[in-house]
């Protein structure tokens, strides 16, 4: 309890019972008092993600759907070349990365537009640079998850899942165009 009230802000915030899982919230008290809910005396802070805002890990992903929506994206892969591949709905979408960077998040002016409050309006960057690309977090309050690790950035490689707010996007390398027989 103690390393909860310790710091300039002490006391204030919002915590979860252990017990029963009420939250409470303070403003400039310097103790927790009982929980109103089961009279517990064990809280921890309060968070929108289990364990905490940076111990949260990308749960849910299912092997079966990823290996699905890698061959379905494949199958559409008509040349050489990165691309961005994700479910809008029922629909697969396929996002080439022509550029030197694709702007992620919930700005209208995003290059992969997420209209959903778990997606900040500037998520997260993919990035080309000469060893290949790049995810890199752009200040965003959920973060950025790369094969279930929350990340800063990180180099990506075929086959990758980035996971921003709740949705999923896979990063593939298209097959180069095969050399011409002679």
């Amino acid at each position: 309890m103690e390393s909860l009230t310790a710091g300039t802000m002490a006391g204030t915030g919002s915590f979860r019972c252990e017990g029963c899982g009420y939250v409470l919230t303070l403003a400039n008290e310097e103790l927790l008092p009982p929980c109103p809910s089961c009279s517990a005396d064990r809280f921890v802070r309060a968070s929108l993600f289990p364990g905490g805002r940076f111990a949260r890990s990308a749960q849910g992903s299912d092997p079966e759907a990823q290996a699905a929506l890698v061959a379905e994206a494949r199958a559409q892969l008509s040349g050489p070349g990165e691309h961005l591949a994700f479910r809008d709905g029922d629909e697969l979408r396929l996002v080439p990365l022509t550029r030197e960077w694709t702007r992620i998040g919930r700005s209208l002016a995003a290059d992969v537009r997420f209209d959903d409050a778990t997606v900040s309006r500037r998520h997260a960057l993919v990035v080309r640079q000469a060893d290949g690309y790049r995810v890199v977090d752009d200040r965003s309050l959920n973060g950025i998850f790369v094969n279930g690790t929350r990340v800063e950035w990180r180099t990506l490689k075929d086959g990758d899942e980035v996971v921003v707010g709740r949705h999923r996007l896979v990063f593939l390398t298209g097959v180069p165009a095969a050399a011409p027989a002679r």
